[in-house]
C-alpha cells in the first residue's frame, strides 16, 4: 500500500482541479481534515494500518468537489475506487475508506472507530478558536454558489442550532474540543443577543 504516492496524487490533484470558489471546501480543509485525524488516531490509540486507512480517507473525503457539489461524498467514493487499485489498496482497505467518507454526510452517521474519528477530524473546528475564520468561508462559499444565500443574523442562528444538535464521536474529541465548542455556541448566542439591542 503506498500511502505516500496515493497523498500526492490527491492533493496535486485537489491543488489544480478544486474551483477557486469552494473558499471552505479547499485544499486547506482537506489537510485540516488530515491533521486534525492523525491527531485523534494517536489520541485513541489506533493501530497504524487503520490510521493509514483514516488518513487516507481524510485526504480523498471532498475530492469529489472536482465533480459535483450536490452528493460529493459519492463522487469522492468513485475517486477512491478509481485512484486507490493503483497504488496497492486492497478491496476491503477501499471499501472500509468509503464507509468512512459516506459517514461524513450530514448529519454524520458514524457506528465504528475508524469513521467516529473521520467524522470528528471533518468538523474538529467547531470547538477550536478559528471557528469564527472557518465559518464564515463556509457562509461565502454558499453565498456564491447560491446553496442557501442568507443574512448574517440567519447564518448565526443556522450555527446555533447546529453546534447544539452536533455531538463529538470519540473521546478524545470530546476532551480537546467539547469546551471550546461550548464557548464558541456561547459567543455566537452573544452576538445575536447583541444584535436583538
Amino acid at each position: 500500500m503506498d500511502f505516500d504516492g496515493a497523498k500526492a496524487y490527491i492533493l496535486n490533484r485537489l491543488e489544480k482541479e478544486l474551483q477557486p470558489h469552494l473558499y471552505y471546501h479547499d485544499i486547506n480543509h482537506t489537510l485540516d481534515v488530515y491533521l486534525s485525524a492523525q491527531r485523534i488516531a494517536g489520541l485513541e490509540k489506533v493501530e497504524a494500518h487503520e490510521t493509514t486507512l483514516i488518513e487516507t480517507a481524510a485526504l480523498f473525503h471532498d475530492s469529489g468537489m472536482m465533480r459535483t457539489y450536490k452528493g460529493h461524498e459519492e463522487a469522492s467514493c468513485e475517486i477512491v475506487i478509481e485512484t486507490l487499485p493503483k497504488y496497492g489498496y486492497s478491496q476491503s482497505s477501499i471499501d472500509a475508506i468509503c464507509d468512512m467518507i459516506m459517514t461524513t454526510k450530514l448529519p454524520q452517521s458514524a457506528s465504528g472507530m475508524l469513521a467516529k474519528i473521520l467524522c470528528d477530524a471533518d468538523l474538529d473546528y467547531l470547538g477550536r478558536k478559528d471557528f469564527y475564520m472557518i465559518s464564515h468561508r463556509l457562509k461565502l462559499e454558499w453565498l456564491v454558489l447560491e446553496v442557501m444565500p442568507m443574512t448574517l443574523r440567519e447564518w448565526y442562528e443556522l450555527q446555533v442550532k447546529f453546534l447544539e444538535e452536533h455531538s463529538y464521536f470519540t473521546q478524545a474529541a470530546i476532551q480537546s474540543r467539547n469546551q471550546g465548542k461550548a464557548q464558541n455556541l456561547a459567543q455566537i448566542k452573544t452576538l445575536i443577543c447583541l444584535h436583538e439591542k
